[in-house]
């Protein structure tokens, strides 16, 4: 067997059980439904680190002589959840320097909401006044 096919094995045997470690469950992962019925559905970030090689080792008898050597990791770290509750969904990032910026647009929905609640409670009060004269 010659070293290009014995490192290829090394390297096929090593991704497949990183294949095994990052499946797409471990990224989005799968929905947990509370008594309330909200949904929760976990995020996660892989990180995988992997490396390979070999070489054939000079000797004095005519046996072949090989060695090498495969290694990998692979890393999981939660960074979010995506909850929907009552039809609503948001992204609650668990990262600590999450962008400021997603903070704020994640944000506008619910600062819209209290306007158009301000707005409509405003009109309504004039409307009472209005009728009242």
């Amino acid at each position: 067997m010659n070293e290009s096919t014995k490192i290829e094995g090394l390297v096929k045997t090593a991704m497949e059980k990183v294949h095994e470690l990052a499946e797409c469950e471990t990224v989005v992962g799968k929905p947990i439904v509370t008594a309330d019925g909200t949904t929760i559905i976990p995020v996660s970030k892989i990180s995988v680190g992997f490396a390979s090689g070999g070489s054939d080792l000079p000797t004095k008898s005519t046996k072949e002589t090989f060695g090498g050597g495969s290694g990998g990791g692979v890393s999981i770290t939660p960074i979010a959840f995506v909850v929907i509750y009552n039809g609503e969904a948001k992204l609650l990032q668990l990262t600590a320097n999450a962008p400021k910026e997603n903070a704020i647009i994640d944000m506008v929905p619910q600062v819209i909401d209290k306007i158009t609640e301000f707005i409509d409670k405003k009109k309504s009060e004039e409307n009472t006044d209005s009728t009242e004269e």
